[in-house]
């Protein structure tokens, strides 16, 4: 069952401009480019922005029914989130390896960090010193079906808001590591508290033989470790870093601090904000905001749109540029650092096309 949701002009020019008369003379002061833009939201003829697909019942949309959430429910939600100069920083915290070496692991969340830093451009992203997963205090298990470890994300959350810097707007740990939200459920990608302004997020699944019998994550004696004993995730396996595994990671950060601004699921047009249920449905949300959502993040940033897609650009571009700083400590860690970019070519064209609208 293949669906397409099509709103009307009418409803979509609603969802970005609103009826407000302030919020409209607001839209009305941006730059006549940035209006350009964001007005191909209601273009039926639109090459930049489509209409949502549903491919079947078991997708976000339509097993999750949510009330959509319009440029003006946003703007005048006394509950969100909003960066100011004494909390505009990103933390990113890493949660036991995010590879096998430590200098891939590094090179790794600087890619992130970077990717972040464009993606929400105007606010400062930072890493905090690695941990281990004992460090966190947190309870795991072997989970039943896949038979791999996995980590309490709220007990993660809770970890992490204590360690929380006073100039954070958020902090976000990443982990190799599958999570689980509580006894009944299986996994989950990913867990954010919006008022407390932290998440978590597991890239265990992005791996190419997550779901394969070959997964070297398995644990091989599914013995009932004990609940403080941390030792079995000394060696735990990681998966290689990919273009694929770079492009999900990516989009699975950006989504969830989406969240901790207060954007909820997009329910407007194919945007980065939509809900996803399963790795595919996943796959085939875009890396980019709809304008709807892009209208929300930058009253929340304030940033030039223009600005912003060209630090996307650049990133994308750039080489690992501390290529001689990661030098190996031994010659076995010798590793070709090429950023794997593959993944995001498509998204660059996209990128290079907004930038066309937006110089015209």
């Amino acid at each position: 069952m293949m669906k397409v949701l099509q709103h009307s002009q009418h409803t979509l020019k609603t969802a970005l401009i609103s009826q407000n008369p302030g919020l409209v003379s607001q839209y009305e002061k941006l730059d006549a480019r940035e209006r350009r833009l964001l007005s191909e939201a209601f273009q039926p003829s639109s090459h930049l922005f489509g209409p949502i697909t549903v491919h079947s019942q078991s997708d976000w949309i339509t097993s999750h029914p949510e009330v959509p959430q319009d440029f003006e429910q946003f703007f005048t939600d006394r509950h969100r989130n909003i960066p100011c100069p004494e909390k505009h920083i990103i933390y990113m915290q890493s949660i036991g390896s995010l590879s096998n070496t430590r200098v891939i692991s590094e090179e790794y969340i600087k890619w992130l960090k970077g990717y972040c830093e464009a993606f929400f451009y105007g606010l400062t992203v930072k890493f905090l010193e690695p941990v281990s997963v004992s460090a966190t205090k947190c309870s795991f298990r072997v989970n039943e079906h896949t038979h791999n470890l996995q980590i309490h994300a709220g007990h993660i959350l809770a970890f992490l808001k204590k360690k929380k810097p006073k100039d954070a707007f958020c902090i976000v740990g990443i982990t190799m590591i599958d999570l689980y939200p509580r006894d009944s459920w299986n996994f989950v990608f990913g867990q954010a508290s919006l008022t407390d302004g932290v998440g978590i997020f597991s890239f265990a699944r992005y791996g190419k033989d997550f779901y394969s019998s070959r997964y070297e994550g398995k644990v091989s004696k599914p013995q009932r470790t004990s609940s403080n004993d941390y030792s079995v995730f000394d060696n735990y396996y990681s998966p290689e870093i990919t273009s694929i595994l770079l492009w999900r990671s990516c989009k699975t950060l950006t989504h969830e601090i989406g969240h901790i601004f207060g954007l909820r699921h997009c329910q407007w047009l194919a945007c980065l904000m939509q809900g996803s249920n399963h790795l595919e449905e996943s796959d085939r949300r875009p890396l980019n905001l709809c304008p709807i959502c892009l209208r929300k993040l930058q009253v929340a940033i304030g940033f030039s749109i223009v600005e912003r897609y060209k630090a996307l650009l650049r990133w994308i571009d750039e080489e690992s540029n501390d290529l001689s700083r990661a030098t190996p400590r031994k010659s076995s860690d010798h590793v070709n650092l090429q950023k794997p970019v593959e993944a995001f070519q498509d998204w660059r064209e996209w990128i290079v096309k907004c930038i066309a609208v937006l110089e015209k």
